[in-house]
């Protein structure tokens, strides 16, 4: 893996570690990611029973991690439009940046369950706990998007 896209989005910020947290919603599970020292590590994903459940959990992680930034997956169709989804996926991440005062975020998250699901593939043969990881490997897929992007922005200006 090619550090230098991280690093390079943290440089500015030498004195304050910045540590950001990315969620892959879902109606079933969240996924959760946070950068640990500058590398994009999937966390956990929380079964969603109830909303405010949910909040509490992310909100552990927030204190624990001591996040000041949060990125949220957007699902868009495959051609770009939006779906029923999208908007649930909206409100949530209006709700984070309500309920904790963090800048909030919104990056495309095409395929990255796909891609979680690949790159699991062939570390864990077991289904049922690859079933449980996909949704925080997705959320660190979509973190590393977001960096990424931070970084392209960056260069450009």
């Amino acid at each position: 893996m090619n550090l230098t896209p991280f690093l390079r989005y943290f440089q500015k910020e030498k004195e304050n570690i910045l540590s950001i947290l990315a969620i892959d919603y879902g109606k079933k599970r969240i996924g959760l990611a946070v950068t640990s020292t500058f590398i994009p590590t999937a966390l956990k994903s929380i079964v969603v029973e109830n909303t405010e459940k949910v909040f509490l959990d992310i909100s552990d992680v927030i204190k624990e991690n001591e996040v000041t930034e949060v990125v949220v997956g957007l699902p868009l169709n495959m051609d770009n439009t939006e779906s029923l989804m999208t908007e649930e996926t909206r409100k949530f991440a209006a709700e984070i940046e309500k309920r904790f005062k963090l800048k909030t975020t919104m990056v495309n998250e095409q395929l990255t369950s796909k891609e979680a699901e690949e790159k699991l593939a062939i570390t864990e043969k077991n289904w049922k706990k690859r079933k449980n990881k996909i949704d925080s490997v997705a959320a660190c897929i979509i973190l590393e998007s977001f960096l990424k992007q931070k970084n392209n922005e960056e260069k450009q200006t």
